[in-house]
Parts: C-alpha cells; structure tokens; sequence
C-alpha cells in the first residue's frame, strides 16, 4: 500500500449501455427515449433506460406502467444479452488500444492503470478513448471517464459528469472535490450502511472522511470499512482476491407463464445452465437452493447433495426440492421469480466419494454421459441434448441475464 503523488488510474463507465447498443443497433431508436425490458411485450420493469428517457425522469428498475405515464413517448425493446456481450468485447478492444484494461469490473464498467506518460496527460487519454470507440464502434455509445489516484477515488469521479463525461480528481486538490459527493453515492455505503452511519452521527461525506480507520473497520463490523477509510484518502491498496463460491441463475417470468409447473420447467433449464458453467469452471457441489417469489410472498428450500456435478443427479435433487413446496405450500402460488443455486463447491478433481450411499459407479456413469451431452452441444454451439425438455421460455437468453459482476460467455446462451 502507498499514496501516490500523481493521477495512477482511470474509470470507465459506459452511459446507459444497453439502451446505447441498441440505438447503436437501430437508426429508429436514435435521439429517441427508450427503455430495455426483460422480453417482447413485457409489462414488468425497465432495465434499462436511454440518456433521453432518463432526462425524463425513467430509472431503471422502474415499473413500465410507470415509466410510460412519467414518458409517454417511451419505446420498449427487449434484451438482446448477447448482443451487450459483442458489444462489450469490442470495447474493451478499442480501449486496450488506447490503454491496457486493469480489471473488467461489469459488463458496462472497467478499471485501467496509467503508465507515466497517460498520468500527465489524462485529458489526451480521455480523448483517445472516445474517439476509438466512436470511430470503430460506433458514435451512440458513449462513456464517461474519471481520473484519481486510485480505483476507488476514479469510480466516485467517473459519476460526476455523466453522461459523457470526463472528470480529473488529481491527489493535490483532493479531498475538496470528494465532499461534493454525496453520502449515498460513495461505492460501498448501501442503504442499510448509510442507517447504520447516520446511528453513528455520520451524514456527510466529509465526516465519514473525518472518521478513523479503526471506527470505519467497526462500523462496517470487518476489514473492509478500514479498507474504504485508505481508499478516500487516497491510498493505492489491493483486495485480496475472493474465491468462488457459488453458481446459480435467476428468472422472472413472462406473465402468462407463472404457474408452479411452468416455474418448474424454466427452474430445470437454470439449473442445467449453471451446472453447465459449474463444470467448465472446474467445480463440483454437494448444495442445491431453490427459491421462488410471488408479489407478496416466496418460498426456498436447500438440499444437500453428496459431491456432484452430473446433470442427472443436480436434476433429482431440484425435482426433491419442487416436492416439498408444493406439500408445504399447498394450492396455487403465482410464481413473479425463480432461481436456483449451487453451493458447498469443490474442486471435481478432489470428489469426496460418499460411502453410505455407495453410487461411485452410477455417478462416473452419469459423469461421462454429461461430458458427451457437454461436447456435443459445444460442437453445433447450442443445446442439441439435454436430460428432460429444453423449452426456454418468452424470451430466451436464459442463463445468459448479465449480473453486475458476470458478464456471460458464448456457452451460456447454448
């Protein structure tokens, strides 16, 4: 750890990304409000919202029925999640033309380090970015940038002039600028954390500034306050790198498709997706959750597996789990979201064999079955086999959705 003396790093943040790729995509949408939704017809949320339907007042996570009575000019077009992952890989290309990419922080968010030359010039940098991107991607996607000692400090930046902007926070007139800022705004204050810092008589960024590095190690209730106390004030410090610890896939359901059975069959295809994505990466797990919401109520369950990661035996653990909701929660439930998890990973190199249940041979059975099932969708490049029915839901794209911290791969849209 140490306190740089000049600018070390830069943040992007791509301005409205899905809503720019699709205006990118289609001349109609340009100049236009516009707001991604889930699927073809959907009358759930905005997930994403043009720079000229925000100027209207449209958020993301902002219900439809809502945001066409604040913008009754709003054109919706649904997800097209793989296109965002094209996209995000040929800017991430022109960008490492410019400057090498430090770390790819979401699918709309990256980080770079600045060599000697980029710190004294950050505006030329800036300029360079922008113009590859427009030049070679294309003019409606835009980004604002921000330049700071550290990550931390040019995240905070970067947000300050959007859109397309570009905001310089050198070490020397710092923290003034840091103050301007609101408590909210700071990455790593939430809304539970900022209750918990107003308890403490903390309401500004200022005073939380002010506050030792032990009291913010205590406030947090770990290391990482202490951490975001270095941060502010400068300091270049590095996070130790977090393991794996689970996969799992989510899903809201089109509305005419949220009955139990109808769940059921959408919560096969995730949990084949991230078994799929499970093995790639190398793991087994011996922990299956299953949850479902409805608009006023939900319901999860956990079952433990030995250690596998066979579709067949992921499968009959789900199928257990759908059994038990449906005895405990007898009737009909209007299911708004499903998902599944799994958890308890571990190396499949290092499989613990389970000598009460004693099924070594059925499970390598199933092993290698999966591994031909795997090689053969991975030849035609989409699911051609699979254990029960493959019939993905209005819309598609499942196992694809793009979290704040995954971007999904080519397989995922298998």
């Amino acid at each position: 750890m140490h306190k740089p003396d000049s600018i070390e790093h830069l943040y992007l943040d791509f301005d409205g990304f899905f809503a720019s790729v699709e205006q990118q995509l289609d001349p109609r949408l340009r100049g236009r409000p516009v707001g991604v939704v889930p699927y073809e017809g959907g009358k759930t949320c905005i997930i994403a919202a043009s720079r000229e339907a925000k100027a209207a007042g449209v958020k993301s996570i902002m219900d439809v029925a809502e945001a066409r009575r604040i913008c009754p000019d709003l054109l919706l077009v649904p997800q097209q999640p793989a296109m965002y992952r094209r996209a995000h890989n040929a800017l991430v290309a022109e960008i490492e033309s410019v400057v090498p990419v430090d770390a790819v922080k979401s699918i709309d968010e990256l980080s770079c380090r600045l060599d000697e030359a980029q710190r004294a010039d950050p505006e030329g940098v800036s300029v360079a970015i922008k113009a590859a991107i427009a030049r070679n991607v294309g003019p409606f996607i835009t980004c604002s940038i921000g330049f700071a000692a550290n990550r931390h400090l040019a995240k905070i930046a970067c947000k300050v002039n959007k859109p397309d902007g570009l905001t310089i926070w050198h070490p020397g007139t710092m923290p003034g600028p840091l103050f301007a800022i609101p408590l909210e705004d700071i990455p790593g204050v939430g809304r539970r954390m900022a209750a918990r810092l107003a308890l403490a008589g903390i309401h500004s960024t200022r005073q939380l500034y002010e506050t030792q590095p032990k009291q913010m190690r205590a406030l947090w209730r770990n290391v990482t306050g202490e951490r975001l106390w270095y941060a502010l004030h400068g300091y270049s410090i590095t996070a130790p790198a977090s393991g794996r610890g689970m996969f799992g896939h989510a899903r809201v359901l089109p509305p005419d498709q949220r009955r139990l059975a109808d769940a059921e069959l959408i919560s096969r295809l995730l949990l084949t997706k991230a078994a799929r994505r499970m093995r790639r990466a190398g793991y087994a797990c011996s922990g299956l959750w299953l949850w479902v919401r409805s608009f006023d109520s939900g319901w999860s369950g956990e079952q433990r597996l030995p250690t596998v990661h066979d579709d067949a035996a992921l499968l009959q653990g789900l199928s257990r789990l759908w059994h038990r909701l449906r005895a405990e929660r007898p009737g009909s439930l209007r299911v708004m979201r499903v998902g599944v998890t799994l958890f308890h990973l571990s190396a499949a190199s290092a499989r613990q064999l389970d000598w009460i249940i004693d099924d070594d041979a059925e499970r390598q059975r199933w092993e290698r079955i999966g591994a031909s099932m795997d090689a053969l969708n991975s030849r035609f490049s989409s699911t051609v086999v699979s254990i029960g029915p493959w019939q993905p839901p209005k819309g598609g794209n499942v196992g694809g959705k793009i979290a704040f911290t995954r971007i999904p791969s080519a397989e995922d849209f298998w």
